[in-house]
């Protein structure tokens, strides 16, 4: 069993950086791929961005490219989210996520969650 913990959010303006982090135990974190995914108020979970167990390969939605970045120290078990250039419409609740196989854009094919962390950009 994986648990996984997420940190680092909190109440930002538009236009800020917040970084979050995802610490993992209970299991090889080396050998998971790691996600982030949002939920907004009214809205369903969706992706936000992924990283392969090696961290050679990175994957992102088209409303965060270019804007959030997502790396992992696998020395350290931890997977983060760095996000800058912050906009309103980032604002939700950021889960990160564990696959003991490939990643993917749907919430469904996760086997690990952490409890979501709050993130609100105000303008």
């Amino acid at each position: 069993q994986v648990q996984l913990v997420a940190s680092g959010g909190g109440l930002v303006q538009a236009g800020g950086s917040l970084r979050l982090s995802c610490a993992a135990s209970g299991h090889t974190f080396s050998s998971l791929s790691m996600g982030w995914f949002r939920q907004a108020p009214g809205k369903e979970r969706e992706f936000v961005a992924a990283i392969t167990w090696s961290g050679g390969r990175t994957y992102y939605a088209d409303s965060v490219k270019g804007r959030f970045t997502v790396s992992r120290d696998n020395a350290k078990n931890t997977v983060y989210l760095h996000m800058n250039s912050l906009k309103s419409e980032d604002t939700a609740v950021y889960y990160c996520a564990g696959s003991s196989s490939t990643w993917s854009f749907e919430v469904d094919s996760w086997d690990y969650w952490s409890q979501g962390t709050q993130v609100t950009v105000s303008s």
